[in-house]
């Protein structure tokens, strides 16, 4: 039986994002499991398919050749890894503009001088910072750009790439208070695929729990270092108490700000949650 009698903090919380590393799945797997899961226990929780824009034709033919997706399209969000051309997203937006088994949800690119060409397409924008200064820079870009026509989220990476060091708790703490301090929402991508912060297969990892709790400090005015703790903390007990203890009001105001992540492994996050009683499945409301 669930712990919590609402919704809204964990729905649609992890966005599929098999094709990308570590993940790698073939599009068409990624395609047939991601339709295959909007029926199965943990539907309700996840969110779109993550997908690079430049497999925006190939995802339209494969949604056209599944039944599913009539009166249902495939929903997507269309990816550019930061220092990719924006061009290539536009193309894809334009290509898929009016395609009914496909259904995007948003643009993502990294932050540049170009980002803004993507708000003339009308869809919600994903923007990915780094940061230091730039980070501040693109946090005060994004927060001008936003406006009752623009529908515009702050993106930051939790998960080591070759280029990309781990954000530790104090990297990850400032971002949260940085873009709360700017009313920007924010979603995350890489390396959260664990509902408790910890060392899984050696290497450090945030916890999803640690995330929640972080961000309902911040939006109540809790500073950097408080948020740091939050993040550090490894007690699963401990965490899920806490988090069992929120309201809805509360639930929805989290997730106001901490608006999704993208994961490879989409279900395991949420195995995790189901086993610590936060979530539902279909087994669980029987």
């Amino acid at each position: 039986m669930s712990r919590t009698p609402f919704a809204p903090l964990f729905d649609r919380i992890v966005d599929d994002a098999a094709v990308f590393p570590p993940g790698l799945a073939p599009l068409e797997a990624a395609v047939r499991d991601h339709l295959d899961r909007r029926t199965g226990p943990y539907a309700a929780h996840i969110g779109p398919l993550l997908v690079p824009a430049t497999s925006a034709a190939e995802v339209a033919g494969l949604a056209a050749a599944d039944e599913r997706t009539e009166g249902a399209p495939l929903e997507v969000g269309l990816v550019m890894r930061p220092g990719s051309p924006v061009q290539p997203l536009l193309e894809a937006l334009e290509t898929l503009h009016d395609d009914t088994r496909v259904l995007v949800t948003a643009g993502e690119l990294g932050w540049s001088s170009e980002w803004r060409q993507v708000l003339a397409a009308e869809v919600p924008v994903v923007v990915e910072v780094g940061l230091g200064e730039d980070q501040e820079r693109a946090l005060d870009d994004l927060a001008a750009a936003v406006d009752d026509d623009h529908d515009v989220t702050a993106k930051f990476r939790t998960g080591t790439t070759p280029t990309w060091r781990w954000p530790d708790e104090r990297v990850l703490a400032g971002f949260l208070d940085a873009v709360v301090l700017r009313a920007l929402p924010f979603k995350l991508t890489g390396g959260l695929h664990h509902a408790v912060r910890g060392r899984y297969d050696g290497e450090p990892m945030h916890g999803l729990l640690n995330v929640v709790l972080a961000t309902h400090e911040a939006v109540h005015g809790a500073e950097a270092d408080d948020l740091a703790g939050e993040l550090a903390r490894q007690d699963a007990e401990v965490l899920v108490t806490a988090v069992s203890g929120l309201g809805t009001l509360d639930a929805e105001r989290v997730r106001e700000s901490f608006t999704a992540y993208g994961c490879c492994g989409v279900l395991d996050p949420l195995t995790e949650l189901g086993a610590l009683g936060l979530i539902p499945t279909k087994e669980h409301q029987r």
